[in-house]
């Protein structure tokens, strides 16, 4: 089954959570872990959550071609899609779901076309997710305002996705969001 569910949001909309909701109710989904130069959080680990690397080995594996997509999210902060992820789960007889920033989404459904559905996650509005940001008490003053303005950026691309699931109830969204995925699967 070499399918590719792919989910985008703007940081706080609730894909992770939602993508954690497929992942757990028993769809033949396995997830991508995505790479990254930045560094781990407290509760993160290498290889789970993210494939950590230094900046400096995140622009060799470019400079090789190692990645589906990825992409310089802010200055220094970079993203990407591991070839041998993809084949990791496709090879394990699944159909690989991605959690990933917008553009990421968009590279990536343009790079497996039919083979993908494409989900993007939109917060009620700016200031549900202005909320939600500030909930988490993860982020510095500084760090709110530039996922705002971010965000801000990547609602213009919604249109650009297969499905669109307004999150303003988290369970009618996953409800939704599961019922998408299972009849793409089943096609």
């Amino acid at each position: 089954m070499k399918k590719a569910v792919i989910f985008s949001a703007p940081s706080g909309a609730g894909k992770t959570t939602i993508v954690h909701a497929l992942l757990d109710a028993g769809l033949p989904l396995g997830f991508s872990i995505s790479a990254t130069s930045r560094p781990a959080r407290e509760h993160e680990k290498d290889g789970v959550d993210y494939y950590f690397f230094s900046i400096e080995e995140f622009k060799r594996k470019i400079v090789r071609n190692e990645f589906v997509e990825w992409e310089e999210v802010y200055e220094g902060l970079f993203y990407g899609t591991l070839k041998t992820e993809v084949e990791r789960v496709w090879s394990s007889g699944h159909a690989i779901v991605f959690d990933v920033d917008v553009k990421g989404g968009v590279n990536l459904k343009n790079h497996f076309k039919e083979k993908a559905i494409s989900v993007f996650i939109e917060p009620p509005s700016v200031e549900e997710l202005e909320q939600r940001l500030r909930n988490r008490k993860t982020e510095t003053e500084e760090s709110i305002k530039k996922r705002l303005d971010r965000a801000r950026f990547e609602l213009q691309f919604a249109s650009q996705f297969d499905k669109v699931i307004v999150n303003d109830n988290l369970a009618e969204a996953t409800r939704e969001a599961t019922q998408s995925v299972n009849s793409f699967l089943q096609r």
